[in-house]
């Protein structure tokens, strides 16, 4: 067995591409061996700034020798058909085999060195490359047909075993040299195999497991922050960014100007972060320090005193940016900073951004003066509506868009809003994620609800809901952050009247006095589109929701399968209560019960109180059902069994106890009522006879288990809880 080499070297690859590349390269060599039958032992990739690599472990010297069968007509077939198969596979009529009276043709292929098969496999995956961005160069750069890489493709090493794999592309031919680092080695580098690759460059200053550079610089920051009594703030994506840019990552610790610190820490961090790329640290205190962690790509031989001299030059100068947007945007109200909303479109069915914050501002009043929201002041809360997109127009967010909200209850902080005003401005787009933090501050709440549910209902009002996999606008992370806050807050609101507040705000977006008869109706059908699907787009992200936090989805089903429910909260409380009472012992036998009864009654027909009733089929409630046989005061047309008696005087008891306990919304109770009907309706089973000969008997006993199935459905459908 033998391994192969494959490098492939370019001018700098970006870093954000490089472990997607290394892992694509693995998986399109893996395709070609496959091909031709070949699978290697053990599979190696590697990504630097300036070369791919990948290694094969255990392949055979050539591949197996293969037998290919082919059917082909039978025997006796028109003379067309023998002929058109003779061509497809180049044989000979007398080459054919005969097997049970169909022709089969026969190829034996012997084995293939593997050195072809990797020299033939070499330009294919090059070519097939799926690079995210690529580009052409040189003279052949003007045909379409001509390579294209990410960047100029500048050599290929191709080894198996020690013998070079020979091919070409692009003018590249392969062989067995390569270059070290580009500053500490910049010479050439003769590979005697795969065995020498990876030590060979780290003589040359070039570590080519990108983990291994990570941890380089994931130790190394974090020791030069120790030694200067400081702590490290960790950033994986700026790890692995770092570990792309670097063949020899040193990291090294830079101070700058502690005047720098009186702007909001997280606008340093971001300066630091997305323009140069450094980490920062936090002092004892837990507070920002005056300090970065830069990576270099080279060991100076000075320690790296210049490195740092320069690049906290360059971090002063990003500051001083910072610092002047900060400042220039604390001279303008952000009062005056909303006026300007007027100029930005917002969506262009949906008017400005700033409609949208006069339709956010009544939304957030009315949740507080409604006591939606508790204790929340309605003035405060149309204060921070109004102000809450203002920071989109400064110079900071402009420059940073990452940090609008964050900006703006800075700015309201700064220039003497309430404190409440502030928090909400800062805190309105949460929650904006899965695990973000969820706001508790009532004035925040009502903002960020608002906020959320006014985009819900704009955008289902201009027919542009999700679809499939596609939402442009986020609409299901915004319903989300809707459940989220109704959930984690307890707030009770009535899904149809927030819907209906929220669409105020859409009539002055496409109706006026003039407008004519088919806008008016088009106008209505919208509105009414939105009443019929949103609650539903709404309820499908709750189940989703709870899903993912565990909770059974047969028993969502099963509340979900009631109807009606428009108070989200009411509702995932019934389900958590149900999903605590089917775990015990006595719900998984009332559910056994149930089970039974159900079938039963649907065999007979007997439909459910309220379900619409199949041909034919009888009803337990109202006149004429079976029902009807049971005379007032749970007297009985006939002498019952004890356990008949038994079973009607729990369902006496238990009905009233339950549905008190659901109007009360303590839904533990509710179930708890319910669990007094399982040794009663076991005992039915086993002692009666529901399907007696006796007419009067057998439609009354119908009717007991159609009462205890209508009691039960009070709380859920229990037909769709499985077990």
């Amino acid at each position: 067995m033998t391994d192969f080499l494959l490098e492939l070297r370019s001018e700098e690859i970006p870093a954000r591409m490089q472990e997607k590349a290394r892992e694509d390269l693995a998986r399109l060599f893996a395709a070609e061996l496959d091909k031709a039958g070949l699978k290697a032992a053990e599979v190696v990739s590697y990504a630097t700034p300036r070369r791919l690599a990948l290694i094969l472990k255990g392949l055979p010297a050539e591949t197996a020798a293969v037998s290919e069968e082919t059917k082909g007509p039978r025997v006796g077939a028109p003379p067309q058909a023998l002929e058109g198969f003779l061509r497809k596979t180049g044989l000979t009529a007398d080459q054919l085999v005969e097997r049970d009276g169909v022709l089969f043709a026969v190829v034996d292929k012997p084995g293939r060195a593997t050195a072809q098969v990797l020299a033939a496999a070499i330009p294919a995956v090059i070519r097939a490359f799926p690079w995210p961005k690529s580009m052409r160069w040189g003279a052949d750069s003007l045909s379409t047909e001509s390579l294209r890489w990410v960047r100029p493709l500048q050599g290929i090493v191709a080894l198996f075993g020690s013998d070079v794999v020979p091919c070409e592309i692009a003018g590249v031919t392969s062989g067995a040299a390569t270059v070290g680092h580009r500053f500490h080695h910049p010479g050439t580098i003769t590979i005697g195999s795969a065995d020498d690759y990876v030590e060979k460059l780290r003589a040359c200053h070039v570590i080519v497991d990108g983990a291994e550079r990570r941890n380089i610089i994931a130790l190394g920051a974090k020791m030069a922050a120790q030694k200067a009594g400081l702590s490290l703030i960790e950033d994986e994506g700026l790890l692995f960014e770092n570990a792309g840019l670097t063949e020899w990552p040193m990291p090294l610790l830079g101070r700058f100007d502690e005047a720098f610190l009186a702007v909001p820490p997280e606008v340093i961090q971001l300066t630091a972060r997305v323009n140069q790329k450094y980490f920062v640290c936090r002092d004892s205190a837990g507070t920002l320090a005056n300090a970065f962690v830069c990576v270099a790509n080279i060991d100076a031989a000075d320690g790296g005193e210049k490195i740092v001299a320069g690049n906290q030059k360059v971090l002063a100068a990003r500051l001083s940016d910072a610092r002047f947007f900060y400042e220039t945007d604390l001279k303008v109200k952000l009062a005056e900073q909303a006026a300007k909303l007027e100029k930005i479109v917002f969506h262009e069915k949906l008017g400005t951004v700033a409609d949208k914050v006069e339709r956010v501002a009544k939304l957030a009043e009315w949740l507080a003066a409604e006591k939606i929201v508790p204790n929340c002041d309605p003035a405060l809360a149309r204060r921070a509506a109004e102000l809450a997109k203002a920071d989109l127009v400064t110079g900071m967010v402009g420059e940073f868009p990452e940090l609008q909200g964050l900006m703006g209850g800075y700015y309201a902080a700064a220039q003497g809003e309430n404190p409440a005003v502030a928090a909400a401005i800062r805190d309105h787009y949460k929650p904006v994620g899965q695990g973000d933090d969820v706001p508790t501050d009532p004035v925040t709440v009502a903002v960020a609800l608002a906020d959320k549910l006014d985009t819900l209902v704009a955008f289902f009002f201009a027919d542009m809901p999700p679809t499939g996999s596609k939402d442009p606008f986020a609409l299901r992370r915004a319903a989300l952050g809707v459940l989220e806050l109704l959930t984690r807050n307890g707030l009770r609101l009535n899904l149809w009247e927030g819907i209906t507040r929220g669409l105020r705000g859409m009539t002055d977006l496409r109706v006026s006095p003039e407008s004519s008869d088919e806008a008016l109706a088009e106008h209505n059908a919208a509105m009414e589109s939105v009443f019929t699907s949103l609650p539903t787009f709404f309820a499908d992200r709750l189940k989703v929701q709870q899903r993912e936090a565990g909770v059974r989805h047969d028993l969502i089903d099963a509340v979900f399968a009631l109807g009606g429910e428009d108070d989200l909260v009411r509702l995932l409380a019934r389900v958590k209560a149900l999903q605590a009472f089917v775990t015990t012992e006595d719900g998984a036998n009332l559910l056994a019960g149930y089970k039974r009864a159900a079938n039963i009654l649907k065999k007979e027909g007997v439909a459910a109180a309220g379900a619409p009733a199949e041909a034919g089929a009888q009803r337990s409630e109202g006149q004429g059902n079976p029902g009807s046989l049971l005379s007032q005061g749970n007297g009985f047309a006939y002498e019952p069994e004890p356990a008949e008696a038994a079973l009607a005087a729990a369902l006496d008891d238990a009905e009233p106890k339950a549905s008190a306990a659901i109007d009360a919304e303590q839904f533990e109770d509710a179930m708890a009522a319910l669990a007094i009907l399982r040794a009663p309706i076991d005992a039915f089973f086993d002692q009666v006879t529901v399907n007696d000969t006796d007419p009067v008997k057998r439609a009354a006993r119908l009717s007991l288990l159609a009462r205890m199935r209508d009691a039960v459905h009070k709380v859920a459908d229990f037909a769709k809880i499985e077990g």
